[in-house]
């Protein structure tokens, strides 16, 4: 079985993957909607874990009841055990429209015994395309577009993808597993959190935690220092399988404007 907490830190702050453990725990009841699957999404435990299940006829999905401007978000994921093979347990904030921003994390399952995929997106303005691993940019001031004028909720799904996620599409789901499960608990959101109906946003709230209030937390003002660099530039030197930035052949008219700048 595999556990990932995963912070997905908004604009302001870079973007960091950590593989940890406790996080402080928040009520699902209160703050995500199951919004797909058919009664394949369940909360238990007082709203302390939440299920998502996939079976051949149907996955299933939740979304948060909050839309974040600015933030860190922690979320602790359990990963489909075993034979996950097909299956890809999507994580990610999203906004709405054509327009729309967002930021994907995609757990790409695998046979038993072999690791999972991380592969990421980012969407800016509608255009996506720019698939990774743990590595975000801001150079707005240099004309490339950033995800942090459209509050995003929190979105997460649990789906069948056997005609790509696997090794390329080469290894299908086995269905004799299923139902395939994964599991949520600790989230905690300290975010900047979108008023309804004003256009506005209400920083400095743990969202769905005892400690609402106050001044906004230390990821308001943080950034990668060197080294947390030097620790991103292994982790792509010795784990990245994909670089959109090294696809030519995905942008006939020319890489985008962030590929030539020095990360």
């Amino acid at each position: 079985m595999a556990m990932a907490r995963v912070p997905l830190l908004l604009p302001l702050a870079s973007l960091l993957l950590l593989l940890l453990s406790a996080a402080l725990a928040a009520n699902f009841d209160q703050e995500f909607d199951i919004t797909w699957g058919d009664g394949r999404g369940k909360i238990h435990d007082n709203g302390q874990q939440l299920t998502l299940t996939l079976d051949r006829t149907s996955g299933s999905g939740f979304q948060s009841k909050h839309e974040y401007l600015f933030g860190k978000i922690d979320m602790q994921l359990k990963l489909v055990p075993g034979n996950s093979a097909g299956t890809v347990t999507a994580y990610y904030l999203s906004s709405q429209g054509s327009t729309h921003d967002e930021i994907d994390f995609e757990f790409l399952g695998n046979v038993s015994g072999e690791p999972y995929t991380l592969h990421t997106n980012v969407f800016t303005r509608g255009q996506g395309q720019r698939e990774q691993q743990f590595r975000l940019w801001n150079n707005e001031a240099r004309g490339v577009a950033f995800p942090r004028t459209q509050p995003m909720r929190l979105y997460s799904s649990l789906w069948n993808a056997d005609d790509w996620a696997t090794q390329g599409g080469r290894v299908k789901t086995d269905w004799s597993h299923a139902p395939f499960s994964a599991s949520y608990r600790g989230f905690r959101a300290d975010a900047c959190v979108a008023v309804a109906g004003t256009g506005k946003t209400r920083c400095g709230a743990s969202v769905g935690t005892e400690g609402a209030g106050g001044a906004a937390g230390d990821w308001y003002n943080q950034e990668l220092d060197l080294t947390r660099q030097q620790r991103m530039r292994w982790v792509q030197r010795k784990y990245m399988i994909y670089n959109y930035c090294t696809d030519p052949k995905r942008y006939p008219q020319g890489l985008p404007a962030e590929c030539s700048m020095q990360q």
